[in-house]
């Protein structure tokens, strides 16, 4: 298991969050990852704003996708989003560390069901994502 752990997090780190720009702009760590799981955060900047003065909807989205994803490749094959949804239950602030934990709920050769609890820096749950999504079963 624990060469197997050292695969999750070189395909993750070193292959997919290495060519991610936008993971990267949004300024997320991985904090932990393992098989059909990850924790991520990152701080909400003053460009993440939307006119409301709170975080935009969409960083919130992009952040969670990005968790669905680092977790769903980490089992070692190409695997891609083919539906997701998200409740926003909380609002978000300029300087917020948020975290993301997903986990795996299901899966079978070609399909994974993940959920991503979004917490502040209070462990308050400010969204709530899930999502499915289809093992290509290309390996990376």
């Amino acid at each position: 298991m624990e060469e197997y752990l050292k695969s999750a997090d070189y395909i993750v780190k070193q292959l997919m969050y290495a060519e991610d720009a936008f993971s990267q702009w949004l300024g997320i760590e991985i904090d932990f990852i393992s098989q059909g799981s990850c924790r991520l955060s990152f701080v909400v900047k003053d460009d993440m704003l939307n006119g409301f003065g709170i975080c935009h909807g969409g960083v919130l989205y992009s952040f969670a996708d990005s968790a669905l994803a680092f977790a769903s490749n980490s089992l070692g094959f190409q695997s891609f989003s083919i539906e997701t949804h998200m409740s926003h239950v909380k609002k978000v602030a300029l300087g917020d560390k948020l975290s993301a934990q997903a986990t795996q709920k299901f899966v079978s050769e070609r399909f994974g069901i993940y959920e991503v609890e979004i917490k502040n820096q209070h462990n308050d749950i400010v969204g709530l994502f899930k999502g499915t999504v289809y093992k290509s079963g290309k390996k990376w």
